[in-house]
Formats: C-alpha cells, structure tokens, sequence
C-alpha cells in the first residue's frame, strides 16, 4: 500500500544504503519512492545521483506518482506502470550459490562498498548478493545467488534493491562501470526472512550506453515473489 501522506520533508536515506561510495543504491531507493505508489508495479526514474544523508521531499504528482526533490531539483520520479513482461525461470538454490563463486565483482568492482553487491560489506551489514553466471560459464547472459533475507525493517526497499544489482551483473562490469536509470518492479509476495531464496539476473540487450536487464526474486520452492526490469546508463570512459 502507498503510505497515507502527501508530502515527506524528510526523506533521508541513510549512508548505509550507498551504491557508489558518496550516492544512494539506486534499487533501495526506487523501493522507498514506490512505497508512496498504490498500483501492482511501479517505474522509478533517477534523475541524478541521489545523494545520502541528505533531507529531501517527496511531492505527489497528478499522474498518481510521486517526485523526490532535493530543495527544487528533481532526483527521482515514481509512477505507476505495467508489470513487467519478462519471465525468469527459476534454478534452486544450491544452483545459485555455485554461480556465486564466478561473481565477478570479485576480481575488480568498481563500487566495492554497495550496500547489495559489494564484497567489502560485511555480513549482516551489506546484502552481499554475488550474482554469477549460471554454469560457470563466463559468456552466459543469465546470473543467480541465493539470499537469506535478513529480519530488517527495510521491508519492500530491501527486495528492489536485491532485484537491482543482479540484474546489472548480467554484463560485465569490471572495466566499465553503470549507473541504473530506470527501475520496473512488481513485488507478488513479501520474502521470508531466515530462508533461502534465488536472486537471478539477465541481460537484455545493449544501446550505445544503455543497458537492458531483467531480474526475479523466487523462493526456495520456485515460487515467483518479484520481477523487475532496469536500464542504466554506463559512465563515459575518461
């Protein structure tokens, strides 16, 4: 459900919760706007690097979304939208795990801190979810972990952001980092905390700097708890 307010004139989002070292992750975030969205899914753009510990405001729009605003500037904007069409199919778990160890955020990571995917958070601090390649096989354009959702408060940001980085480590992104841009989530079910469950992630297809991927969230027993699909946008090389 959306949350009964009109206006936040403090939405803050914790350092804790940082993507690159000094900016939001960009999926926990989406997760906090789509909050204040009553519809099956929700499309969060970011505008900018959202920055952290930092009040900002959420305004609700006529369109049935909302827009966060730093002062008068746009960070991000919610709204309604069809649930994505992409379909994942399910491996089990202990599939999963073996993927992780291909992850390949271990051999050079351009954001090592994130709060989902970076392998210098510590457990219990960071989600560590280390999307490898289904089969070892370093070309394949599908990748999978296994998370233990932990009993953290963060509820619905927590599962967009477990459906963010996935999806982003379908390409990869050692030598040339992204930023996400785009985020379409519907989340079915909430997980449940202390079991197993499978993060999986795809690439779709690559525009000059943008970047398509599809994810899914599902539960040990192959059951479909959330779909998303993302765009991000590659940082120039310099």
């Amino acid at each position: 459900m959306a949350e009964a307010a009109n206006v936040t004139t403090d939405f803050t989002i914790d350092a804790r919760f940082n993507g690159p070292p000094t900016s939001a992750n960009g999926g926990y975030i989406s997760g906090r706007l789509a909050q204040y969205v009553d519809a099956p899914a929700v499309r969060v753009r970011l505008r900018q690097p959202p920055p952290l510990q930092t009040p900002m405001t959420v305004r609700r729009s006529p369109d049935g979304g909302v827009h966060l605003l730093r002062s008068e500037q746009l960070v991000a904007e919610a709204i309604p939208a069809d649930v994505p069409q992409q379909h994942l199919d399910p491996v089990p778990p202990a599939v999963a795990e073996q993927a992780s160890a291909g992850y390949r955020g271990y051999r050079n990571h351009p954001f090592p801190t994130c709060f989902v995917c970076g392998p210098e958070r510590s457990t219990g601090d960071g989600l560590r979810l280390f999307a490898g390649p289904l089969g070892g096989d370093p070309e394949a354009d599908t990748v999978a972990c296994a998370w233990t959702p932990p009993a953290d408060p963060a509820g619905l940001p927590l599962v967009w952001a477990a459906l963010d980085c996935p999806g982003g480590w379908s390409v990869d992104i050692t030598g040339r980092p992204m930023l996400l841009g785009q985020m379409t989530a519907a989340v079915f079910a909430d997980p449940r905390p202390g079991e197993r469950h499978v993060v999986l992630g795809r690439l779709l297809g690559v525009e000059g700097r943008k970047v398509f991927t599809a994810s899914a969230l599902y539960d040990a027993q192959g059951t479909e708890l959330a779909r998303a699909e993302a765009v991000w946008i590659r940082i120039p090389q310099q």
